[in-house]
């Protein structure tokens, strides 16, 4: 079983071996891009493909453009949908609604703007809060949940997490801190980019130059830190639906090798019913850059139902040539 495994998803990854490694890739041809009114905020909104829906969420020191890699892949069986969330990129940055409960609500507007009633959620880093907080409100709405390389505030073993020196940012605030980084945000995204990288040269200087001038755009550092100057409010939202009840769509919780690993599987088994766990091998918290193969042929997998993905399987991860062996999950 495992042998056909291994072929199907080596199956998968050739197309991709010969991807060139430049980051920030444009979006394939037929992708087209709208600002989205919804839930009191406009929204910047990338799509194209046709087929099942999927959104694919972003997390903090990146946008929506992270994603193209994915989307090219996905786009060739799904309808792909890739907002900026409220505030970062090319979004519009409200003075509030900054925590996840409402974010949650902005992709539902979305989705109903697109005419789109049920998606799979492919979600990363704050992306994972949004998302389940989406999936949480509207569970009728969500197919099938992947997250990666994230915590949710207030769930599971979250103030073990906040006690991580290396999320210092987490707990960032005051009246001061947009003053610390004006002009400097390339200095402060730079310790992200480098210290939650496995190699952080695979977060290469265009990336950096790019990331960096959006967070520059006036009032981007002031929205980004609101997201984090949320988590309070999302342990407390997060906290209450998870006494509404666990989820009950199938969850992919795949986590870095060299960051989250199967502790995201840890997580998310407080809050969801049916998680399948994975690592994203040869790689820290930055899963698109340092090994989008990898990472496109694990999401692929579950969307599409491979056998690893079945029955509560788990995979160990899968690297740029091969497969790993399958972990059972429990």
């Amino acid at each position: 079983m495992i042998r056909i495994i291994i072929a199907l998803l080596a199956a998968l990854l050739l197309p991709l071996a010969g991807q060139a490694r430049a980051q920030v890739q444009p979006f394939p041809e037929g992708f087209t891009t709208r600002e989205i009114a919804t839930n009191g905020t406009t929204l910047h909104v990338r799509s194209g493909g046709s087929g099942p829906a999927v959104v694919l969420l972003h997390g903090y020191g990146e946008t929506g453009d992270m994603w193209a890699p994915m989307a090219a892949d996905l786009a060739r069986d799904h309808r792909v949908i890739v907002p900026d969330l409220r505030g970062m990129g090319l979004s519009a940055r409200p003075e509030g609604g900054y925590d996840k409960k409402t974010q949650g609500q902005d992709i539902a507007g979305l989705l109903d703007a697109l005419g789109v009633e049920r998606t799979a959620v492919v979600a990363h880093d704050i992306g994972n809060m949004v998302g389940y907080a989406f999936a949480a409100q509207h569970r009728a709405r969500v197919t099938r949940f992947v997250l990666i390389d994230a915590p949710l505030p207030g769930v599971g073993p979250w103030e073990e997490v906040l006690r991580n020196p290396l999320l210092w940012h987490f707990c960032f605030g005051g009246p001061d801190m947009e003053r610390l980084v004006a002009g400097r945000e390339r200095i402060y995204l730079d310790r992200f980019w480098n210290e939650f990288s496995h190699d952080p040269a695979r977060f290469d200087e265009a990336s950096r130059a790019h990331y960096a001038a959006l967070y520059a755009r006036p009032g981007a550092m002031r929205a980004g830190f609101a997201q984090f100057a949320a988590f309070d409010q999302d342990a407390i939202d997060n906290q209450a639906f998870v006494a509404e009840g666990l989820l009950e769509m199938p969850v992919l919780a795949l986590g870095g090798e060299y960051s989250f690993g199967p502790m995201m599987a840890t997580v998310m088994r407080f809050a969801a019913r049916d998680v399948t766990e994975g690592v994203v091998p040869d790689s820290g918290h930055w899963i698109m850059e340092e090994n989008p193969e990898a990472t496109v042929a694990l999401v692929r997998g579950f969307l599409t139902g491979l056998p690893a993905f079945r029955s509560g399987n788990g995979m160990s991860g899968i690297g740029r040539g091969g497969a790993g062996e399958t972990t059972e999950s429990k």
